[in-house]
């Protein structure tokens, strides 16, 4: 399948881009508050990382440069601005920005004016003096803070950036973070093999979800364009049993119909209502409103698939989001494996599941405009290999290579694609597997000043882009 003039598929030709939002690290620059750490910058260290950082930045530009990015695509760029509680800094309860914030934020952005920026808002750092105040995201005043925290960044950045992202994969926020006690702030019920010293895995992964959605919804009124990023593997029915479509379809409802049934339809799916029951909360008629149409796109990643069957009967009682599915996910069907395996154990290259999960998503929500907002495969740091073994990914290549084709085809069949973001340019810290896996497409030395090195798939992209 040919894939090089892919770009002509973009409204206005918008085209490959690249998102580094897990590379800009440093918690309390410019004040920024801490999300689940402790400590603070020397000054001096503050003003030498900025420099570093900045310098970086003006770097990126030309290592995109080497790859063959120019006038005839549209480069765009995906960052993040943080969230937070400066001390007793309050104007009625409102949250602030400091200025110096707000002019790091100003200096990255005027930096990046060729770039078409996209910028995220919350992903997944909740401010710690929140977290400490009202429980974060468990509580409703959230919604508000963040109302407020919205409107401080359109009303400084708003002139130079048009489209926001409000939030990236609520459910990995709330899962791994409420369910499965694996992320920040690390909460579930103690019954989670001992791991969390607080939570309800039964309860707070749907409160917080909820006022993740009314939150959105709150920020999403500006005169830019306001969009949501959802992140899932995409489900395949293990087999054409009735009991595993159910499976797949249940398995989806509770991964993305859990917001997207909201921001459509203005309520929640018909199977998360009947299984979870009074544990899953409710929208007033006020806030059904306010959420449904809540969006001018949506984001969405996509990297794997499983195979989704009906798991046998249970004797346990225990209520949790998990076990709320009544879902089991599986990479093997019949002893075969669904796909070539990557680093993370979620991850299984399947390239067409990109295009099924597209059509899926246009015809299951009346065909909205989307961005690819990560779209990405990993492998091991292997501290064994030579640097120039390092550098040479070609499962990379043919994952690029053969997702761009089904991607494609899906465009060609109506989905309303106008963007893509390959995650991502460079190795960066990769959440729970920190740096022991690498997703980019240039190397970087993490152990001798973070130097960087084109792999194979960055000349690939370079000879794509220049088609």
């Amino acid at each position: 399948m040919h894939v090089w003039n892919i770009g002509t598929c973009f409204e206005n030709a918008i085209a490959l881009l690249v998102t580094l939002l897990a590379m800009r690290g440093g918690f309390d620059v410019g004040g920024r508050s801490s999300c689940g750490l402790v400590g603070t910058w020397k000054m001096v260290l503050l003003f030498s990382y900025l420099i570093s950082s900045f310098l970086r930045i003006l770097s990126i530009f030309e290592w995109l440069g080497n790859m063959g990015t120019d006038h005839s695509w549209t480069f765009l760029y995906r960052m993040k601005v943080q969230q937070q509680k400066v001390g007793e800094a309050q104007v009625s309860g409102t949250p602030l920005l400091t200025m110096a914030q707000v002019s790091v934020s100003l200096c990255l952005i005027y930096i990046l004016m060729s770039a078409a920026l996209h910028i995220t808002l919350f992903h997944w750092d909740s401010p710690q003096a929140l977290e400490d105040e009202y429980g974060g995201f468990l509580s409703p005043n959230i919604v508000d803070d963040f109302h407020d925290y919205a409107n401080i960044c359109f009303k400084e950045f708003g002139d130079r950036v048009k489209h926001w992202i409000t939030l990236n994969e609520p459910l990995t926020y709330s899962m791994n973070g409420y369910a499965t006690g694996e992320f920040a702030p690390g909460r579930c019920s103690t019954q989670e093999d001992g791991k969390c010293s607080a939570g309800n895995s039964a309860t707070e992964p749907y409160i917080v979800s909820h006022h993740l959605l009314l939150a959105h919804a709150a920020a999403a009124f500006q005169n830019g364009k306001i969009g949501i990023t959802f992140g899932l593997i995409w489900m395949i029915p293990l087999s054409s049993s009735k009991s595993d479509e159910d499976a797949a379809h249940r398995g989806l409802d509770f991964a993305l119909g859990w917001y997207m049934e909201p921001l459509v339809r203005g309520k929640y799916p018909f199977s998360m209502r009947s299984l979870v029951g009074d544990r899953l909360p409710s929208f007033t008629k006020e806030q059904a409103h306010m959420v449904k149409g809540s969006f001018d796109f949506i984001g969405l990643n996509y990297y794997s698939a499983s195979y989704a069957t009906e798991p046998p009967p249970s004797n346990d009682t225990r209520k949790s989001y998990q076990t709320d599915t009544n879902v089991i996910l599986t990479a093997l069907r019949n002893g075969i494996v669904i796909g070539p395996k990557a680093a993370s154990p979620w991850l299984y290259i399947y390239p067409q599941g990109i295009q099924e999960f597209l059509v899926y998503f246009k015809e299951k929500y009346k065909s909205p405009i989307i961005y690819l907002t990560e779209n990405g495969v990993n492998e091991y740091d292997n501290k064994a290999s030579t640097l120039e073994e390092a550098l040479r990914d070609d499962v990379r290549i043919d994952f690029y290579r053969e997702h761009l084709a089904w991607l494609h085809k899906a465009i060609r069949e109506g989905v309303d694609v106008r963007g893509y973001f390959a995650w991502t340019l460079l190795d960066n810290f990769e959440w729970a597997d920190g740096y022991s896996v690498r997703f980019g497409m240039y190397y970087v030395d993490f152990e001798n000043g973070s130097k960087r090195y084109p792999k194979h798939s960055a000349h690939w992209f370079k000879k794509f882009l220049k088609g």
